[in-house]
């Protein structure tokens, strides 16, 4: 049977299911021999398992959330789609066989075979998955595929309390996004472990909202880690056999300890049920992405401007290099940091700032460093050795904007007649207008003054500004108030950041006019 990878998600229709859980027996303590190499020959004691998990999951399980959506789907739709690895030709109703060419046969073909059309009304969509609890203010974390589409959310807590949530950020190349619900009285929470320190065969818990059975708990161990699914440059997964299934998107993998190590997001399967093979994003790659969305309601990443691949063995052997391990780069884009460092195509890079990569990792490691600091890369060429020191600039790519206000705070529009331009909230007229994407967020540039401030700094009608001094703006309104609170400060210029036909850039505007 084919195998095929599945987000953790129930998009779609509700799924009622039963299961039985058998209670594994404790195993004894274990002593294994010593290890050949490790010096002196002691033996290393290991811990025995706990007979019941039970007070762990007691403590854990307040602070672990069901959350529901619902969506409109555009004709055209389906509500199965997603960015993720779910999609697969095999996904989709079967059609019943009957006899050629008879009434049933071209009744189901005319049904399964319906192509939307524009004229269909939109259809509303419901979604589950899970989330947990990391402030006692109400943020919540959970996957990007789990929101990225909702109308609404809600979250339902461990007592049944039911509560509307707002989406603060997500981020699509790692699949996270941030929610928070309000509440007079502090919500209990879990906060994050060091996943570095997982170790294969360590036991792990994983609690979540699988098919709608709220509060479910089940256990494994590490099955692997760094793990390559194929799903974005940024995959470093936690392998486990915890059971894991639909609907279980976004909760928590917590170690021995009731500390969070991973955030379910993906699972390996022949029938979208758990076979033992599921994926969580590691929490050392989370934390940073979790503290952006939290902190601007987007993620700025580093970027270098280079594309690498991995160095094999037959890489390694044809150019003469040793050890076997690097990234090497295939090419360099003319405007990044690469290239100002003059650093070429068929160069390998071996370090960055002093810690030996390989291919599959430098495109993570470069995105978790801020944009404008200064980073080393150890280079390997044509049998020498250098470094090269670069600047590390923002990313190009368009960041995964929360939900825009507009609609609900402030004017939809701000003239700004000292500075000759007018922003306007992004909604349908202006998305169809500028041709902008259903995710992109911020404010769009309507009108440029000729010759004025903003048309000598490059600004132009169909501009998105998405940051104002390195903080997120979603409306007119939020734009005036970063306006306003630089001028407090007495600040002569503001940083913009703009998205533009050719990518995000950063744009100093003088306050002044001049």
């Amino acid at each position: 049977m084919k195998h095929r990878l599945v987000l953790a998600a129930l998009m779609g229709g509700w799924v009622s299911a039963s299961s039985s859980v058998l209670a594994q027996p404790a195993a004894p303590p274990v002593t294994p021999a010593a290890v050949p190499g490790d010096g002196a020959a002691t033996a290393r004691s290991v811990h025995a398992a706990p007979d019941s998990l039970a007070d762990l999951a007691a403590r854990l399980l307040p602070a672990v959330v069901n959350i529901s959506i619902s969506a409109t789907l555009k004709p055209g739709e389906d509500e199965d789609d997603d960015d993720g690895p779910d999609a697969s030709p095999d996904d989709g109703p079967q059609v019943p066989q009957f006899p050629p060419g008879s009434p049933m046969e071209k009744f189901f073909h005319d049904y399964m075979n319906h192509a939307p059309t524009p004229s269909d009304p939109p259809r509303k969509m419901q979604a589950l998955g899970s989330g947990f609890i990391i402030s006692p203010d109400g943020y919540i974390v959970t996957n990007n595929h789990v929101i990225k589409d909702a109308d609404k959310v809600s979250v339902t807590l461990q007592d049944g309390t039911v509560l509307p949530a707002k989406i603060i950020g997500r981020d699509s190349r790692t699949d996270l996004g941030v929610i928070k619900i309000e509440s007079k009285t502090p919500f209990p929470t879990v906060s994050f472990g060091d996943s570095d320190k997982a170790r294969v065969g360590d036991r792990v818990l994983a609690i979540g909202n699988p098919f709608g059975l709220s509060g479910t708990v089940t256990s494994g161990i590490v099955s692997s880690r760094g793990r390559d699914i194929n799903h974005g440059l940024y995959d470093d997964y936690i392998q486990t056999d915890a059971s894991i299934n639909r609907g279980n998107s976004g909760g928590p993998l917590f170690d021995l300890d009731g500390q969070v190590i991973g955030i379910n997001t993906a699972i390996y399967s022949s029938s979208g049920g758990s076979i033992g093979i599921g994926f969580a994003i590691p929490a050392n790659d989370a934390k940073g992405v979790i503290d952006q969305l939290r902190r601007d309601g987007h993620v700025s990443r580093g970027w270098v401007g280079v594309r690498v691949q991995d160095v094999t063995h037959e890489i390694a052997d044809s150019i003469g290099l040793k050890p076997e391990k690097g990234a090497m780069i295939a090419g360099v884009d003319p405007k990044g940091p690469a290239a100002a460092a003059k650093l070429q195509t068929g160069d390998v890079i071996t370090s960055l700032d002093g810690k030996p990569i390989d291919g599959h990792a430098l495109p993570r490691l470069v995105a978790e460093i801020t944009p404008g600091t200064k980073a080393v890369f150890g280079i390997w060429r044509k049998g020498k050795t250098l470094d090269a020191t670069l600047t590390i600039k923002a990313s190009p790519e368009a960041p995964d904007m929360p939900p825009t206000d507009a609609k609900t705070k402030g004017p939809s529009k701000l003239a700004l007649v000292d500075l000759g331009v007018t922003f306007a909230a992004i909604d349908d007229d202006t998305r169809a207008k500028y041709n902008l994407s259903d995710s992109q967020r911020g404010v769009v540039v309507t009108d440029v003054t000729r010759d004025g401030t903003a048309d000598t700094r490059g600004l132009q009608p169909g501009d998105v500004v998405t940051e104002v001094q390195q903080v997120g703006v979603n409306s007119p309104d939020a734009l005036s108030k970063e306006l306003a609170r630089a001028r407090q400060q007495k600040k002569h210029t503001i940083l913009l950041l703009v998205q533009g036909q050719d990518g995000l850039r950063w744009v100093p505007l003088p306050l002044s006019g001049e």
